[in-house]
């Protein structure tokens, strides 16, 4: 239970329906089990009309009918009431914690996306948080409606008979002891099966994914004997939990049939002794059987506190990871555009690898910046650092003259717009696409945009042309088309700093050039940051650094790097034969 003290927040929350949930179950609970008495005054007056060979009169009858569905319509009518609540308190509960869960997803930094999987990220936002719905509600209820019939019941029955009130009660301890024994078991069984869930998940949501590279290699087959192997795990780990649970079940019905059993047997002797009625032995019956559900749902219940105590430890594992990256500055102010790196290494936390070191130059506003280099030699590690998607391991970053972690990380991005390396566009319009970062937009300013980024033309071919869906991550248009659409994307926030990271390779030199000409025209007294293996891209900049193994090992313009007649002119000379 320790897993699910987090919840406690929540029933304070909606302490009201929760208050109210427990008295309509005492209510229900009260209503129905008086009919106990009902049924034993009904008993005893039938015996007694019988012994005396009286007719039973049908007005007796009716009466007695009248009085066991009338306690019964009330007791449904509460227990209708106690579900109206508890149960819509755990809908409740599950909401704000998705939302929180989702949230806390979000301020999360890029070395906590490196360490999970997405199938592992949506599993606890959606399975385990069901897990944890199934206790906040079922559970509760039930466990509410074992305690208080328990102790109505008890009341009643000892009023009766203590004796035979014990007697009833001895298989119920154990019960409990079984009950215990087995808990653990399914804690630690439950915990394997949600691990073992989201392995599931993480394949098929890979598969799907990729279903185009995997189609285009023929690997169909693989991929299918791959989900069938971890299906197979999986099924056999849920199958172990059914059989430690199952157990439960039929010694659950031999408890209650032994207290059946000694009802009649103890209470038929203290009948003939004249110690209780002939009427409290029917009595004791139906009380038995009315403690027959919420003993009998023990196990179950059991078994789902056990599960939501799994899933709610996975869920506390991620709401208790603090993101590495804390804004302490909450103003707001203006971002010139400034950017300086003094001494800068970088080291990445989740293997170690040193990916920058020693990094040197300044950046004035209106000013632009190319980075080129080979592969791996942190280009992109680089512009990880301007984002703020990491923090130097040594060094110092200025945002106009002033460290970037004393900034407030909000107004930085907010004045900063990225054409990641990787394109990413959402499965929505192109309109919605383009439009994505600002919050008033018109038809005439997205076209605007999509002209200078040099895709209008091809979006007026499309049928549904500004409207047209463009599928999961953009998967119905071409490379260089997605490419175009994410850079109209970032020049339409019209930001103070603009990251375009190799987002040029899939066009081709003509449509190059008329991006960079406009970009130019668009980034006016405004920061670039090109990252780019194409020297024709940042031959205009101001400043350009040529990395090698996380190292500049060539830095100037264009011009001054020619006359080097080192790397990057050689580079250059390459690309230009």
């Amino acid at each position: 239970m320790s897993n699910l003290k987090s919840l406690n927040f929540y029933f304070v929350k909606y302490k009201w329906h929760f208050t109210a949930g427990i008295l309509f179950v005492a209510l229900s609970t009260i209503f129905g089990t008086y009919q106990g008495v009902i049924v034993r005054n009904g008993t005893n007056k039938i015996l007694s009309l019988i012994n005396s060979n009286q007719q039973i009169p049908n007005s007796d009858f009716i009466f007695l009918s009248v009085q066991l569905i009338g306690f019964a319509l009330i007791s449904g009518l509460f227990m209708f009431l106690m579900r109206q609540t508890i149960i819509v308190m755990s809908r409740h509960i599950e909401y704000d914690q998705k939302n929180e869960i989702y949230n806390h997803y979000q301020h999360l930094n890029s070395s906590f996306y490196k360490k999970h999987t997405t199938g592992d990220l949506m599993n606890r936002v959606s399975e385990d948080v069901s897990k944890v719905r199934m206790y906040t509600g079922p559970a509760i209820m039930y466990i509410a409606n074992t305690i208080v019939t328990t102790l109505t019941v008890l009341i009643f029955m000892f009023n009766v008979n203590t004796k035979l009130t014990l007697l009833v009660f001895l298989p119920l301890p154990i019960l409990s002891f079984i009950i215990y024994k087995v808990s653990d078991k399914i804690n630690k069984q439950s915990g394997l099966v949600q691990k073992e869930l989201g392995n599931l998940t993480t394949q098929a949501q890979e598969t799907f994914s990729a279903i185009r590279v995997i189609k285009a290699y023929g690997r169909e087959s693989f991929f299918e004997n791959e989900m069938k192997k971890k299906g197979n795990v999986y099924k056999t780990t849920a199958l172990k939990l059914n059989a430690i649970e199952a157990m439960f079940h039929p010694f659950m019905s031999l408890m209650i049939g032994l207290s059946v059993l000694i009802t009649v047997w103890i209470g038929g002797k203290l009948a003939i002794e004249n110690k209780i009625e002939a009427g409290n032995i029917t009595e004791f019956i139906l009380y038995v059987y009315k403690l027959t559900w919420p003993f009998a749902s023990l196990g179950w219940v059991t078994s789902l506190i056990q599960r939501a105590s799994a899933s709610q430890k996975r869920i506390n594992e991620f709401l208790n990871t603090k993101s590495d990256i804390i804004n302490i500055n909450t103003s707001e102010y203006k971002i010139k555009g400034d950017i300086e790196f003094k001494n800068v290494s970088f080291t990445y936390p989740e293997n170690n690898v040193t990916a920058l070191k020693n990094i040197n130059f300044k950046l004035l506003a209106g000013q632009t910046i190319g980075i080129t280099g080979d592969i791996g030699s942190g280009k992109s590690t680089l512009l990880n650092l301007i984002t703020r998607n990491y923090d130097c391991t040594f060094g110092e970053i200025l945002f106009d003259d002033k460290s970037i972690k004393e900034h407030n990380i909000n107004i930085i991005r907010q004045n900063l717009a990225i054409v990641p390396q990787d394109v990413f566009l959402f499965s929505d319009t192109i309109y919605n696409n383009i439009a994505f970062g600002i919050n008033q937009h018109s038809n005439e300013l997205v076209v605007e945009y999509a002209k200078k980024s040099a895709v209008h033309n091809n979006i007026l071919n499309f049928k549904d042309k500004y409207q047209t869906v463009v599928g999961e991550r953009g998967v119905t248009l071409s490379g260089g088309q997605k490419q175009r659409i994410t850079i109209a994307r970032a020049l339409i926030t019209k930001p103070q700093i603009l990251i375009f990271d190799d987002c040029l390779s899939a066009v081709d030199v003509e449509t190059e050039e008329e991006i960079i000409k406009n970009l130019k025209q668009e980034m006016k007294n405004k920061t670039s940051v090109i990252v780019s293996h194409r020297l024709s891209s940042i031959k205009h900049a101001d400043l350009i650094l040529y990395l090698k193994n996380g190292e500049i090992l060539e830095q100037g313009t264009h011009e001054e790097l020619l006359k080097l007649n080192n790397t990057y002119a050689n580079l250059y000379k390459l690309q230009n034969s």
